[in-house]
């Protein structure tokens, strides 16, 4: 009687194991919000014109993505179904006031610059997403980790659009930069392009639809070399494995 052949079996995921990987990974790229979920349009669209603005916009969700995952979090067992949404948005909305205040204080023109976005931070709908689909099933610190994450992929998403529209309407990078960090950052102005035609339909809410389009079908065309890589892996022999067959009875 012969049994069943063993054959060693390499691995090929390569994802980084347990919670905070899976967070990590999940925040950055497999369901980041403004590429996968699509979430958060509005501001993304509308106030990448450059690269302060998207940053600006980017901290101030993060600021209120983490606040807010940690507040739910934690009063997760003290609030009935019946108004766990209410309370969510009121959460929500008092750190939108927070940062708000924040930028009122220590960067007013970029708060102008911003204008009304600044409170739709509110109405983003990955922040009440992450509380009611995360942050009110789990501990404290893997729903800071997991708003941290989102609003970073978010930011990132952010920064790139603002960057490419900034250099291909104004032929320039980093413009404005002291409207964050102060008079330090005056001559942090990158003139890509000497004496660059502003190309104005970049700048526009339709250029930032054409960017965001592209950038998404980026994302798409790397996950599919990466899941065509792993099948190919997958279906490869291992090198200097051997197959090794176990004959007999085994008592």
């Amino acid at each position: 009687m012969s049994e069943p052949e063993v054959t060693p079996e390499a691995t090929t995921d390569t994802r980084p194991k347990g919670q905070a990987g899976e967070l990590t990974r999940n925040g950055l790229w497999d369901n980041n919000a403004a590429l996968v979920q699509l979430l958060g349009l509005c501001p993304l669209l509308a106030v990448t014109g450059t690269v302060v603005n998207a940053l600006g916009l980017g901290i101030a969700t993060m600021v209120v993505l983490v606040g807010s995952n940690t507040a739910v979090s934690m009063i997760r067992n003290y609030v009935p179904d019946s108004v766990r949404l209410p309370a969510f948005v009121m959460i929500i909305a008092s750190f939108v006031t927070c940062a708000e205040l924040l930028m009122q204080a220590f960067t007013y023109e970029l708060y102008q610059v911003l204008g009304i976005f600044i409170p739709l931070i509110v109405t983003n709908c990955t922040i009440l997403g992450r509380a009611d689909g995360f942050a009110r099933k789990n501990p404290v610190l893997p729903s800071m980790l997991d708003g941290f994450m989102m609003s970073l992929g978010f930011l990132a998403v952010l920064l790139v659009l603002g960057a490419i529209r900034e250099l291909i309407g104004q032929g320039t990078l980093f413009t404005n930069m002291q409207l964050i960090f102060g008079p330090v950052a005056e001559n942090w102005r990158i003139e890509v392009f000497k004496d660059y035609p502003d190309f104005l339909f970049a700048v526009l809410p339709p250029g930032a639809f054409v960017g965001l389009g592209f950038l998404i079908a980026l994302k798409n065309r790397i996950d599919s070399g990466l899941e065509a890589r792993a099948e190919r892996l997958k279906d490869k022999p291992v090198a200097g494995s051997k197959r090794v067959r176990v004959t007999g009875n085994i008592s």
